[in-house]
């Protein structure tokens, strides 16, 4: 009998050191939290320039607001991006509104 109250207690000790072992495995599973992605650095003057060159908008990813070549902010917000103007209204982004409130309206082209 008391043979198997030993067995007994070791069965329950080594089955609740198991348990108390099991949440830190578990931290160390689940995956961290995704921290924002860090903004892409500026794009240089040639950058800019060449964009404008062909015809591309400047799309803020933090607002969902694309900005044509003419505007004050083209190229100079913090997180954001070139692409053409039909890709940038296909991912949900508008067109900048100018000063009156009116929809900024693109460059003439050359």
């Amino acid at each position: 009998m008391k043979s198997l109250f030993t067995l007994a207690l070791s069965c329950v000790l080594v089955g609740s050191m198991a348990f108390a072992q099991a949440p830190a495995a578990s931290k160390s599973t689940t995956p961290a939290k995704t921290a924002k992605a860090a903004p892409a650095s500026a794009p240089s003057a040639a950058d800019i320039a060449n964009a404008k060159a062909k015809g591309l908008v400047w799309v803020n990813l933090n607002t969902k607001v694309y900005h044509y070549s003419t505007d004050s902010t083209y190229g100079t917000t913090k997180n954001g991006k070139f692409m053409t103007e039909a890709d940038a209204k296909a991912a949900g982004n508008r067109a900048a509104k100018a000063p009156g409130g009116k929809t900024a309206k693109a460059a003439p082209s050359k």
